[in-house]
């Protein structure tokens, strides 16, 4: 029998018979506003903040609540199986924790924290390239679990092909690549507290820890911190790439190899041409362009465009369980979900991103069987309405 995500509301309720209630909040939307008031203005711009005045982030949480579900009745939802096969995996829920960098701003115990609480619900964890703590130490805190590795590519080729190598060598499974940053984006919660944490070494670890890196440095990062520093912002991002560059990463890569930063339906098409195996819907929560296309507007178009021969997968803008459900309606696989998890962190370390992953696939699970659906298969485009009171 698989597991029924939603019996985590039992088990809060039997609990309360002894008078404990959860330790934070079961609306997930409320995480924000609780981390702004318990960390400082640095971290929490740079993880909840957004591209310019924040139109793109806010765009897309108003393109997933635009979408009203429409529920249908007598189905037979007494035995639900959310577990779904992404990119050949078989995953107990169509949910991954998405990329998220320099976690150590938020919670001491950073990457490592999120890693385990993903491995204990069975969900893929996705380590950025930025983050606090070398990939090896966050595969040796998975053990055996389903991770995934995300490349900022480099202007270094040897770094990046180090990068590669680690990785692989490190038991992670898919290499998830972000093409939307380039550069980075004007983004003024940032600015105004002149708070980027990789001038402080915060988020370099992959790179200090790297024997190319490490190559093209005079001095021991030790010896000469702000030299790393430099070295590293003088690589961290190629605005030169183009397409037939993604020769290089199926070279160098053995397993499955997934786009992310993909809006527009022809980017989907050329990722198939170029033999890539998924791309991620995805806006970069609102943090590259301010303006841009919501994601989840986005979603349809590139699952036309491409789902019959790519994987699709979503990021940007997911906070509930029904947030997962319209994403797959839309024409996800799977979602990826980001601050909310990285919010859990700040709050409450391991135990507030499992929270975290509980909730949302509780809410998840419930939101399918109300809806007369036994497995996120069944979910489709006729499930949802546009609600006339929103315009697009």
């Amino acid at each position: 029998m698989a597991k029924h995500w939603a019996d985590f509301q039992y088990e809060i309720y039997l609990n309360g018979l002894t008078g404990a209630v959860p330790r934070l909040p079961t609306d997930l939307t409320r995480l924000e506003e609780l981390t702004e008031r318990r960390l400082g203005p640095g971290p929490v711009g740079y993880v909840a903040g957004g591209a310019g005045d924040g139109s793109t982030a806010r765009a897309n949480r108003a393109a997933l609540e635009r979408r009203r579900i429409v529920p249908r009745v007598l189905r037979d939802v007494h035995e639900r199986d959310l577990s779904v096969e992404v990119l050949g995996r078989a995953l107990p829920a169509p949910l991954a924790l998405a990329p998220v960098g320099v976690l150590s701003i938020l919670h001491p115990d950073a990457e490592p924290a999120a890693a385990r609480a993903a491995a204990a619900q069975g969900v893929p964890f996705v380590l950025s390239s930025a983050s606090s703590t070398p990939m090896e130490q966050v595969a040796e805190a998975m053990g055996d679990a389903e991770r995934w590795f995300q490349l900022y590519w480099a202007k270094d080729r040897e770094v990046t092909r180090s990068f590669l190598s680690r990785a692989g060598a490190s038991g992670f499974s898919v290499l998830v690549v972000t093409l939307d940053t380039p550069l980075l984006a004007w983004r003024p919660r940032d600015l105004d507290q002149a708070y980027l944490p990789f001038l402080h070494g915060v988020g370099t670890a992959n790179y200090f820890s790297d024997p190319a890196f490490r190559a093209g440095l005079a001095k021991p990062v030790h010896e000469d911190p702000n030299a790393a520093v430099l070295h590293f912002v003088s690589m961290f991002a190629d605005p030169g790439k183009t397409w037939p560059d993604l020769a290089f990463l199926r070279e160098n890569w053995d397993g499955p190899i997934v786009l992310k930063g993909i809006l527009h339906p022809d980017d989907a098409r050329l990722a198939a041409d170029a033999g890539m195996d998924g791309v991620i819907v995805s806006n970069h929560g609102g943090r590259q362009v301010a303006g841009s296309v919501a994601a989840a507007d986005a979603l349809p178009r590139v699952a036309r465009a491409a789902g019959d021969r790519l994987t699709v997968l979503f990021d940007s803008g997911v906070r509930t369980g029904d947030d997962v459900f319209k994403a797959l309606a839309l024409g996800a696989r799977a979602v990826l979900v980001g601050r909310p998890y990285a919010y859990g962190l700040g709050l409450d370390g391991q135990a507030g991103v499992e929270h975290v992953i509980r909730c949302l696939l509780a809410e998840f699970d419930l939101t399918l069987a109300l809806t007369g659906h036994a497995t996120p298969g069944t979910v489709g485009a006729a499930d949802l309405v546009e609600d006339p009171a929103r315009p697009g």
